[in-house]
């Protein structure tokens, strides 16, 4: 049976094979990337904003956090994204959510589990030892979601796409349904900061279901790009009402992280 999957695997390799998920270009198999959007890939790495995840130019010791967070604390506890919003890590992103490319998550959410690893952990229990139980346990993984009808005309919600794969390769729990959007809102394309929060105030909700799975659990939240952050403070505003303990946000690309803070 291995034998004839492998072959039949072959067969389709042959007849469609191997391109970029950034560009279409030929890749081998087991690339993901070809070599030139690997160059410009805007992977962030640590050293990084405790809090936001915003790379900084220089080691400020563990647990630094950058003047924005300060400034302006945001409604979660940590934040990390695989890659700044901009270059292939941009046209990731909107391949996955406008153009029709839901295999595009496997991959996008494999970095996403390794750039996220630590929220596998309670903010102050990231090597995973002492704390409670709860702590050491893998979080709830719930997507952000989309308008029914959006997601009908779209046919798949990319948050929930990348969620499910994390929730694998983590072996974490995947509430699916749990957030909900209560109204629809305008696509926050083109929306500055304010309008974007405005956008988005009240539209999310906790379903029945949903409340009884969030009560005392550690949440991430996941979702496809990171930007102004209303999208994500108005889910986790939803999320801590509803009893979640305490809210991480896992996303693939950030938005303001294109160059480190010095």
């Amino acid at each position: 049976m291995r034998s004839l999957r492998h072959a039949v695997w072959g067969a389709v390799g042959l007849a469609i094979p191997p391109t970029c998920v950034a560009c279409d270009r030929l890749v081998a198999e087991d690339a993901a990337l070809c070599a030139a959007c690997w160059r410009e890939m805007p992977f962030l790495a640590p050293p990084w904003c405790a809090r936001l995840g915003l790379p900084f130019a220089y080691d400020l010791g563990a647990g630094a956090v950058s003047p924005q967070a300060i400034a302006h604390p945001p409604r979660f506890d940590r934040l990390r994204a695989v890659a700044a919003y901009e270059g292939p890590a941009r046209a990731m992103v909107s391949r996955l959510k406008y153009h029709d490319r839901p295999h595009l998550a496997q991959a996008m959410a494999a970095w996403m589990a390794r750039a996220g690893a630590e929220l596998r952990f309670a903010a102050e229990d990231e090597d995973g030892a002492g704390g409670s139980d709860m702590d050491r346990a893998p979080p709830l993984l719930v997507p952000v979601p989309l308008h029914p009808f959006r997601q009908w005309t779209r046919r798949y919600n990319q948050a929930a796409l990348l969620a499910t794969r994390v929730g694998e390769l983590w072996g974490a729990e995947v509430a699916a349904h749990a957030l909900v959007r209560s109204r629809a809102t305008r696509r926050q394309v083109g929306l500055d900061a304010a309008q974007r929060a405005k956008n988005v105030r009240g539209a999310f909700a906790v379903s029945d279901t949903g409340r009884l799975v969030l009560a005392g659990r550690r949440v991430v939240l996941v979702d496809d790009v990171h930007t102004t952050g209303a999208t994500v403070a108005a889910a986790a505003r939803a999320l801590e009402r509803a009893g979640a303990r305490a809210v991480d946000v896992l996303v693939f690309a950030h938005a303001g992280a294109d160059r480190p803070l010095s």
